[in-house]
């Protein structure tokens, strides 16, 4: 059968929950159309996080590989559209590491574009009325890190897989004590993830 990899991260920064993870377990080992989904929780952490997608893509060999962050403030679901070739953490990550301006592969191109059909996705969730919106950045800390070693490896390894990242909002729970930050219910992201790999598909 074939498989789409669905990774999330755990909690970062001062949060307790990572809306990502929550989102991507409600897919474990459940199938869309005729694809088989598998799910990971990757560490928010430099160079690890992308260590454990690329071995998991080894392991179960996917279609289709969309890696989900958190993106608090942010008002929609957000397709990314390009990752570039940059850390740049503004925080440090779970285990301390704070790159500056620091190229995530040398030799690598500066940018990779999302290969999902991200106008149809987005255009798709809209249309059951969940917002979402196409993002051109998808920051420099470890969710663009993720978006570009992703890219980078598929392309260097010539694997016929399809890949992209979208960024999610901050559930209701994370923003009681933030004024004014935007959130999106769990089922509402769930539902609005589910219309986005049916897109893909």
């Amino acid at each position: 059968m074939k498989k789409i990899l669905l990774s999330g991260f755990d909690p970062f920064g001062e949060e307790d929950i990572n809306p990502a993870t929550e989102v991507v377990k409600k897919f474990s080992d459940k199938k869309i159309k005729d694809y088989e989904i598998k799910t990971i929780e990757i560490p928010t952490v430099y160079k690890k996080s992308i260590n454990k997608i690329k071995e998991k893509i080894n392991e179960i060999e996917p279609e289709l590989v969309i890696s989900i962050g958190q993106a608090g403030g942010r008002t929609d679901i957000s397709l990314e559209r390009i990752a570039i070739n940059i850390d740049d953490y503004r925080i440090e990550d779970n285990e301390g590491n704070k790159p500056v301006d620091k190229a995530i592969n040398p030799s690598g191109k500066n940018a990779y574009f999302s290969t999902l059909p991200i106008k149809k996705m987005a255009e798709k969730i809209k249309e059951k009325g969940i917002p979402a919106e196409i993002s051109n950045s998808a920051g420099t800390f470890v969710c663009n890190h993720v978006m570009y070693g992703v890219l980078n490896y598929i392309e260097e390894n010539e694997l016929d897989i399809k890949a992209g990242f979208i960024h999610i909002p901050f559930l209701p729970s994370q923003v009681v004590d933030k004024k004014n930050k935007a959130s999106m219910s769990l089922e509402t992201v769930r539902k609005g993830l589910e219309i986005a790999i049916e897109a893909a598909i």
